[in-house]
């Protein structure tokens, strides 16, 4: 159980007289199993935490029991209610003060026991970020939330990787959303959905118009059809086998766009096939070497062997000496 799922599920049961295991799922995006999981944790931990069966029952914890939210204000309420991120994207949204605000006024109200166990804040870190990843430049979250918590429309200034010039563009935002460590622009454009990431927006400005988003969508079910048609979207269906020793390093990398074969597996290799948007995104198919056979379609073979062949001739070439190389001999 993550801190932040931890935190969350408290803050649930203490605030509810009775809440059933449906909800509780519900609540915090996560399965019956998991949440059943969570409440088994806390009864371990020693938490007084009981449920009853029935129209009536419910998953309840003992009053007095949970953490004193009392003296908390309604803005810390809300910031503490943002489950998810962590410390590095808190400051990125410009939220991490309260958060800590808010839960230091927890811990002090906190009875003191002989043998208090550790706070999870203090023996769990979470970084979201990738490995390996650039510093981003562009807009910040934080520069941006303001903007769209005040429910206006936006002209933003787009520099897709697709075009040659920045496009002049107005959205009505449902919100900022973060990804693997990327944070992107949640909003609609001419009533479409887009996920628009932030270090490509070079410039914006509000519009003096309160936004016009679709009724009965709001930035979490946006954001779940936005990344259900990303991965389900695909152009090329690439048929291949790999070996075995690169099954988990593939899976990592091509996550649900590779589909194994339960039908095809031999002691060498295993029958996959995996799908890209774009043919020449499987150039991402070369460093598995020949770990990887691709068997068709026929232009996805043409561009790996072209793309390996042009490889092969610029390392066939001897290195380039500097000039001040030449003058040295």
């Amino acid at each position: 159980m993550t801190p932040d799922r931890f935190f969350t599920l408290i803050l649930l049961l203490t605030s509810r007289d009775a809440v059933t295991t449906q909800s509780l799922a519900s609540a915090l995006g996560v399965s019956l199993r998991t949440i059943t999981r969570d409440l088994n944790w806390l009864r371990d931990a020693g938490l007084p935490v009981t449920a009853h069966r029935g129209r009536l029952g419910g998953v309840t914890m003992l009053p007095g029991s949970g953490p004193d939210l009392t003296r908390l204000t309604p803005g810390e309420r809300d910031h503490l209610s943002l489950t998810g991120l962590d410390e590095k994207q808190r400051a990125e949204i410009d939220t991490s003060a309260a958060y800590r605000r808010a839960l230091s006024k927890i811990a002090a109200a906190q009875p003191r026991r002989v043998h208090e166990l550790l706070p999870l804040t203090d023996v769990v870190h979470v970084d979201s970020n990738p490995w390996h990843r650039a510093r981003a430049s562009g807009t910040t979250p934080a520069s941006l939330i303001g903007a769209v918590r005040r429910g206006r429309r936006l002209r933003i200034e787009y520099e897709s990787p697709r075009e040659s010039c920045p496009r002049d563009l107005v959205v009505d935002p449902y919100g900022l959303f973060a990804k693997a460590g990327i944070w992107y622009l949640v909003a609609d454009r001419a009533r479409v959905p887009r996920m628009y990431r932030l270090e490509r927006i070079a410039t914006w400005k509000e519009v003096d118009q309160p936004r016009r988003i679709r009724e009965s969508e709001t930035l979490a079910t946006v954001a779940a059809a936005l990344i259900d048609q990303w991965e389900q979207h695909h152009v090329t269906e690439v048929s291949a086998t790999i070996d075995q020793t690169q099954i988990e390093r593939a899976q990592r990398i091509f996550g649900l766009r590779l589909v194994l074969d339960d039908h095809e597996e031999s002691g060498t290799g295993r029958k996959v096939t995996i799908r890209f948007l774009r043919l020449e995104d499987v150039r991402a198919l070369l460093p598995f070497g020949s770990a990887i056979t691709v068997h068709g379609p026929t232009e996805a073979r043409t561009h790996l062997r072209d793309l390996a062949t042009d490889l092969a001739h610029h390392y066939a070439r001897p290195p380039v000496r500097t000039l001040a190389r030449e003058t040295m001999t």
